[in-house]
């Protein structure tokens, strides 16, 4: 494991993207990152940048004329470009898709020209509708329908696991998905929607905690060191290739069990209010009640189950958010 590879990150300058830069680097690898900051930013890559070892390209995946290149000089692709955030999504549909759809073909299509190993990042979204306790791989998915614009995100990248799974099978690209489940901790905006540092932010303000909707949907939040331990160890795992994968914490909390365990930790004089969906969102927004997955799969294949407790999470989370 410890042979040392160039590799490619798309979206390397994003939250999960630039942890995951920051270890490859750490581990003495040659790392190529395509980003074109709509999300991410440099700030990001702050403790990286003069590393002469990482070579940043700021552009989309689709429209980097170094693409074909970089690809065929990569030892491993990870895809962690995407469109990221339920607001970003309810407000912007038409580049969703574009964005989720059209650079992952784009990417893939670089990938099959040598074979190079490509992981691509989904997400729990895709479990859709399911009433299922825990999420398992193979589960049936259930999304809702198409005029409900929530669910282009959760449909585009179920789109990208079908469209990565045909390339491995007939091209032969050696893919790995993984479905990333609420993977949270420094560098994470709230700036579209996320829960955690919206929590946090308001927390150590003294302004009230908005929870969208009762409340008392369920969600397991995962240390990002965590999710990006699992990275690194699916990049060594050749048994995981043509496989999904889940990525999270099993750890399960309302959110309004979030919100008060957030004021408690950070001794907040906050107070807690509810927005309807229809005010946070639109008329007709739909939210998945729990999200809890099977990590057995994960565990089997590389020997690792993300286990950070989530008290530590928001303290290690509000502490970065401090400095």
């Amino acid at each position: 494991m410890s042979s040392r590879k160039t590799i490619l990150v798309t979206g390397g300058a994003g939250f999960i993207g630039s942890h995951l830069v920051e270890r490859l680097l750490a581990e003495g690898n040659k790392v190529r990152v395509i980003d074109n900051c709509s999300t991410g930013s440099l700030d990001n890559l702050a403790n990286v940048a003069a590393d002469p070892q990482l070579d940043l390209v700021n552009a989309t995946v689709s429209n980097c004329d170094r693409l074909a290149t970089l690809v065929a000089e990569s030892d491993f692709v990870f895809h962690l470009a995407a469109a990221v955030g339920v607001e970003l999504v309810v407000k912007s549909p038409i580049a969703t898709i574009h964005t989720n759809l059209r650079e992952t073909e784009v990417l893939l299509e670089s990938a099959s020209q040598t074979k190079t190993p490509t992981l691509i990042a989904s997400t729990s979204e895709v479990y859709g509708k399911s009433q299922n306790e825990v999420f398992r791989e193979s589960d049936d998915l259930l999304i809702g329908p198409p005029h409900l614009g929530r669910w282009s995100y959760a449909c585009s990248k179920l789109m990208d696991e079908f469209m990565a799974l045909a390339f491995h099978r007939e091209r032969g690209v050696p893919v790995i998905i993984t479905r990333f489940f609420n993977t949270v901790g420094p560098r994470q905006t709230g700036r579209f929607g996320m829960v955690l540092p919206r929590f946090i932010d308001a927390a150590l303000k003294g302004t009230p905690l908005r929870i969208h909707g009762s409340g008392q949907q369920s969600r397991c939040f995962c240390l990002v060191n965590d999710t990006v331990e699992a990275l690194w160890r699916l990049l060594h795992c050749e048994a995981a290739r043509g496989e999904v994968v889940n990525v999270g914490a099993t750890e399960e909390t309302s959110i309004m069990g979030l919100a008060r365990l957030v004021i408690g930790q950070l001794s907040s004089k906050s107070a807690i209010e509810y927005v309807p969906y229809e005010k946070a969102y639109a008329v007709g927004f739909e939210d998945m009640q729990r999200r809890r997955p099977c990590v057995d799969k994960l565990q089997e294949l590389t020997g690792f189950r993300p286990a950070t407790p989530l008290v530590e999470i928001i303290q290690r989370t509000a502490q970065s958010r401090k400095q």
